[in-house]
């Protein structure tokens, strides 16, 4: 499990997330129902309750627990404005997962998708000794592919059709990042 916690900018903390989030988890996708909605896979009733947001958090906990996932959220004060996560955790020779993050439509512009995700990136190279993180933004969502290039992420290629959004299959621009080059452990 992932311990590492960061300031993000001004008051907002990125830290892992634990299951009394639920509650704020909820009041954030509520606020952000429509912020989020192009981006998002589609959502029902449960999703945004306490219930709903509770049972995903434990799912996403447990993945943790068996190094399949890292889960922060950031917070200001007692509400949570953005969520980073890093899935589909593989070891062995590859050393690699899926960068995934969001922010509150009302800290958007404040650069801390940026900073969270650079805080990421150093976390999955220190604290997971992972070597390469990919990251996809559905190709109308410049701004998200904006804040990977800006974090050095490199496009290489779009996966055609890859998510259902938004009420359609949505293609998506893909990236990569190689957060060094040591070779791996012998032990």
């Amino acid at each position: 499990m992932i311990t590492f916690s960061a300031p993000v900018a001004g008051d907002v903390l990125m830290r892992p997330a634990v299951p009394e989030d639920a509650e704020a988890l909820s009041r954030a996708m509520i606020r952000n129902r429509e912020h989020l909605r192009p981006w998002d896979p589609p959502r029902d009733e449960h999703w945004f309750t306490v219930a709903g947001q509770r049972a995903r958090l434990h799912d996403q906990l447990v993945q943790a627990e068996t190094g399949r996932l890292a889960l922060w959220v950031l917070a200001s004060g007692e509400e949570i404005v953005g969520g980073v996560t890093l899935s589909n955790i593989v070891r062995l020779h590859l050393c690699s997962a899926n960068l995934g993050y969001w922010v509150d439509a009302a800290q958007a512009g404040r650069g801390l998708a940026s900073a969270a995700t650079l805080l990421a990136c150093r976390a999955a190279d220190t604290e997971l000794g992972l070597h390469r993180l990919e990251a996809g933004a559905a190709a109308a969502n410049l701004a998200s592919q904006r804040v990977l290039e800006k974090c050095g992420f490199e496009r290489i290629g779009t996966a055609r059709g890859l998510l259902f959004l938004d009420g359609a299959w949505r293609d998506h621009v893909l990236f990569q990042k190689l957060l060094h080059d040591r070779p791996l452990p012998t032990d």
